[in-house]
């Protein structure tokens, strides 16, 4: 009863990479970095299990991006011809490589990485995995000519990859889709059909992942855009329901997302974000079990999962660590609170 978990990445040592970034850029190469990304990825796993995490990831520490992490081992994709579009329907631009053939994976991608976490801890293990339409979000389409086309096309490999990692022992694989909350009209479309795809065949545990972006500026000035209740969750909920996905992750701290909106999720467990990492204030236990106590006005406290708003990566180090330990406690307070 209020397991813990978190939604993804968390920062890379200094070591490692350039701190407190996305994309950063590796500073060890060859077999130092795979060495380095082990070390690090057994560091997190172990900070994770100290401070009370049940459900552990290695925090994306063997890709530099979550979605790009697993499109340099894809092929139909050109990394030199770079195409600079809008992404979440034009929140911000970037240069993203562009799809020139048709996809397909050159090998499996997150597997070693996967199989060397899994085999040191004892806790359940989650990884993730970009959804299919976040990844059309944050690639240009130069063959197929449609995102839903596209979307299908990479479902068909995010499912090679994730039967995989089930193979290994995985016990949840989350697929990451933002892009749900800047497309939500697409979402009962096409948006959920392409991760029945992406899932196809799996018996582990399935979740989507669906917040309101990493902590930067380009996300926190659209936030301040969205008025007194951000509303996006309740137009696809629904749809997500009725869906064959075990759980969904959404965004409740610090925001300004209706808590009535998880009544939409009966059927579902439910990843309730209990850590801003918008913000390096580190939560007290209390404020985190506060954030949970509100959510059980509407999600049965069996079907609630205590996790982050979103990934960490661009926090400072010392931060991340000190919101993992308020996570772990916080729950173990509501945790208390139910037992009487």
């Amino acid at each position: 009863m209020i397991t813990t978990t978190i939604a993804g990445s968390l920062p890379k040592p200094v070591w490692l990479a350039e701190p407190e970034m996305i994309w950063a850029p590796w500073r060890l190469q060859d077999d130092e970095l795979l060495e380095g990304q082990q070390d690090a990825a057994l560091a997190w796993i172990k900070t994770q299990e100290d401070a009370g995490i049940d459900i552990v990831s290695d925090g994306e520490q063997f890709r530099k991006h979550f979605v790009h992490g697993f499109l340099e081992e894809v092929e139909g994709i050109d990394w030199q011809q770079m195409t600079t579009m809008g992404i979440r329907d034009n929140r911000y631009d970037a240069d993203v490589p562009t799809v020139t053939a048709a996809v397909r994976r050159k090998k499996s991608v997150h597997g070693s990485g996967a199989k060397f976490c899994r085999e040191r801890t004892n806790n359940q293990f989650k990884f993730t995995l970009p959804g299919p339409m976040t990844i059309c979000d944050t690639i240009a389409d130069a063959h197929y000519g449609s995102r839903p086309e596209m979307a299908m096309a990479f479902a068909e490999l995010l499912n090679e990859e994730a039967r995989e990692l089930e193979a290994l022992g995985v016990d949840v694989i989350q697929f990451d889709e933002p892009a749900f909350n800047a497309f939500m009209d697409q979402v009962p479309l096409w948006g959920v059909d392409a991760l029945h795809k992406a899932i196809e065949g799996l018996t582990c545990k399935t979740a989507v992942h669906i917040c309101y972006g990493y902590g930067i500026q380009q996300n926190i000035d659209w936030k301040e855009t969205l008025g007194d209740e951000w509303r996006q969750y309740e137009t696809f909920f629904p749809s997500l329901n009725e869906s064959r996905i075990d759980q969904v992750s959404l965004e409740c701290a610090d925001s300004k997302v209706p808590l009535s909106v998880l009544g939409l999720l009966k059927d579902k467990e439910i990843l309730v974000g209990a850590i801003d990492v918008a913000s390096e204030v580190v939560e007290t236990p209390e404020k985190v079990a506060s954030t949970l106590r509100a959510a059980l006005e509407f999600v049965d406290p069996e079907r609630l999962i205590a996790c982050t708003n979103c990934g960490m990566a661009p926090l400072p180090r010392y931060v991340a660590e000190g919101k993992l330990k308020a996570l772990g406690a916080g729950a173990e307070i509501l945790r208390k609170e139910l037992r009487g």
